[in-house]
């Protein structure tokens, strides 16, 4: 759940070593003529004049780093020797009421006469505060020939309201931030819906109950609660740590007193807590333990947590028990869910277990899992220390995604794993 109270950094700062000299480059999609591309942005994590760089098979960076693999010319960019061209991108700044919170937002359009085809996608982000707008994945998406819509959500970049975690009114936003874009891209849409990351995977699928949508994209989701989140995560630090399933049993009885604190608002649960401290007050290994929130409370007092635990852990309205599983049968429009094989965020163990049953169920539900990745859909080099490094995002995930709404998945998608049948 560090994707749900923590900010989510997608992108995370590279080393920036200064390239050799050459043009300063421009913030700009460029697309080669076999339809692959690269975007450009500003990033508050690249010094300037540099920008953040996002190929469509995963390879990202800073235009300042060493041994970048593209070169900036006045108008255009070079990659492999061969000039790309910019794509001229039609955008149009919106401002929009849900709940009575002013929003805004961006409908980013293909270039090209006006296609009654085209499928729209409205981008539910994770639990960042930074604006998605002019951000890479809008763009690496329209760059496929699908118009996008990105909007700030409540509280972040310049749309007003409190920033919360309350996935009914986060999802009642996405509903409205729909409704929008359908309004801006009249006659110029077919099939339109959302794509959730992170996060966006509790909220998308709510919003697609919400108003009409014909289907939803998940990127890196839970279906569990955000208590089941935090047990599992706990539980996969255990089981890394090759220890058995007594450490289970015990991470398990944790999380069960966590939960109570978290339910009943910081009045109860304390006994059952103490309890399991007990239990693991011989343990090296338990103070070693993290998940999103269990391990801390643990270590606090019971009168910390009394004076100051629902101020620092559930002042965001989250839905500590949500139940994921119910929204997804509610939902009948087609799903796409994309798993990240070694996710430490958000494992996947209960999740694939969900999914895998509704579509037995005969929810109309794509599963692909891409191995060797972590959350975000990034492949990673483990550190001597245990922790990892960000690499690259996995190639064909983006194809994917662009693929997958305009119903048009062929072939392979770099190591991606379907685990469902095709329908």
């Amino acid at each position: 759940m560090k994707h749900l109270i923590g900010t989510l950094c997608l992108l995370a700062t590279l080393p920036a070593t200064p390239a050799l000299a050459q043009t300063v480059c421009t913030p700009g999609t460029y697309a080669a003529p076999d339809g692959d591309f690269v975007v450009l942005v500003k990033s508050p994590a690249v010094a300037a004049p540099g920008l953040r760089y996002l190929f469509r098979d995963g390879r990202r960076g800073a235009t300042t780093d060493a041994g970048v693999p593209l070169t900036c010319g006045t108008s255009d960019v070079s990659v492999g020797g061969k000039q790309w061209q910019p794509v001229a991108f039609r955008e149009t700044q919106a401002t929009f009421d849900s709940v009575g919170t002013k929003m805004t937002g961006v409908l980013i359009e293909p270039p090209g006469a006006p296609d009654a085809k085209r499928p729209l996608v409205v981008m539910v982000h994770g639990s960042e505060r930074t604006s998605p707008i002019g951000g890479v994945y809008g763009y690496a998406m329209a760059a496929q020939g699908i118009s996008v819509f990105v909007y700030d959500k409540r509280g972040t970049g310049g749309s007003e309201g409190e920033y919360t975690q309350n996935f009914e009114l986060l999802a009642e936003d996405a509903a409205h931030a729909l409704d929008q874009a359908r309004g801006m891209a009249a006659g110029r849409y077919g099939r339109a819906g959302f794509f959730g990351g992170s996060q966006g995977g509790w909220v998308a699928p709510l919003a697609a109950t919400r108003t009409k949508a014909d289907f939803v994209e998940v990127g890196f989701g839970l279906v569990a609660s955000p208590i089941e989140e935090d047990r599992e995560q706990m539980v996969s630090e255990v089981r890394a740590a090759g220890l058995g399933e007594d450490a289970v049993a015990l991470i398990n009885r944790l999380s069960q007193a966590t939960a109570g604190l978290l339910l009943s608002d910081f009045r109860d649960g304390y006994d059952a807590l103490d309890a399991v401290r007990r239990e693991m007050a011989d343990k090296p290994w338990a103070a070693k333990i993290t998940g999103e929130y269990s391990g801390t409370m643990a270590r606090m007092t019971d009168d910390e947590l009394r004076r100051i635990g629902r101020a620092r852990f559930d002042n965001l309205e989250v839905l500590w028990d949500y139940d994921a599983v119910a929204a997804l049968k509610k939902l009948e429009t087609p799903l796409l869910w994309v798993l990240a094989g070694e996710d430490r965020e958000a494992p996947i163990e209960t999740t694939r277990g969900a999914l895998l049953g509704l579509v037995q169920a005969g929810k109309p539900i794509d599963v692909y899992l891409f191995p060797n990745t972590d959350h975000g859909i990034y492949e990673f080099t483990t550190n001597a220390d245990g922790s990892r490094t960000v690499t690259r995002i996995a190639d064909g995930y983006l194809k994917l995604l662009g693929d997958w709404i305009k119903r048009d998945v062929r072939g392979a998608y770099g190591r991606a794993e379907r685990l469902t049948t095709p329908r």
